[in-house]
């Protein structure tokens, strides 16, 4: 299966500790590396990075790590459907879309990308354990659902029901949406799918993730790699 890692963008709130997201080193490796270690953990082994800051730089240590498609998009200081975007040409058929500053457990990735595509342009992880103590509730992309539907989805959502875990499983359907839109964001896009019903959740609740966005998030990706069992 394919995979795309988003890690185009600068991360501003990071800078104090690391001059790029997906090389922050995280228990003496990038965190790109983890990523893509995990990704193939869970069996996805066609992994694309799309670079936008710094893509020399973060193509030189994606391509370090072994076999692993490079895609650099030049207006990387657009919103971040833009850099999803730049990935259209080398979609097949679907792939996981992952975050270069997430870090999953691969079960995670394993239960996004079995989770079947059948009546839906893509299907987003979510996690409904509001609270959790990793998640940042000011920063976090939250979501309302209906059953298996996402309703509505953004960081400034007064009401929902769970936190986007910043894994999905998209076909060409999304990529075809952003294109509708002037400097998208990925959320606009899945918001055209949301209201053709076309855009679906499955629960990754029992799995862990963090989005590691400052420093905080940093020390406790740290403490969890130490005893990660992967």
């Amino acid at each position: 299966m394919q995979a795309i890692i988003l890690a185009a963008g600068m991360g501003t709130r990071l800078r104090s500790v690391s001059h790029s997201k997906p090389l922050t080193m995280l228990g003496g490796r990038p965190l790109l590396h983890h990523i893509l270690d995990n990704l193939t953990a869970a069996g996805i082994t066609h992994p694309a990075v799309i670079t936008g800051y710094q893509g020399d730089i973060v193509a030189e240590a994606a391509k370090a790590w072994g076999d692993v498609h490079i895609i650099h998009n030049p207006n990387w200081e657009a919103p971040n459907g833009v850099s999803v975007s730049a990935a259209a040409p080398w979609l097949d058929t679907s792939a996981l879309l992952v975050m270069g500053d997430h870090l999953a457990a691969p079960s995670l990735y394993r239960a996004v990308a079995a989770a079947p595509l059948k009546d839906a342009g893509l299907i987003l992880g979510i996690d409904r354990r509001l609270g959790h103590p990793w998640v940042d509730e000011e920063d976090v992309t939250r979501v309302s659902t209906r059953q298996n539907h996402i309703l509505a989805i953004g960081k400034q959502l007064a009401t929902y029901d769970c936190h986007d875990c910043g894994v999905f499983h998209i076909t060409a359907e999304l990529m075809s949406a952003l294109k509708t839109l002037s400097d998208p964001g990925l959320s606009d896009g899945v918001r055209l799918l949301a209201a053709q019903g076309r855009a679906r959740v499955t629960d990754i609740s029992t799995h862990d993730w963090i989005d590691i966005d400052d420093p905080r998030a940093m020390a406790l990706a740290e403490a969890w790699i130490a005893t990660s069992p992967f």
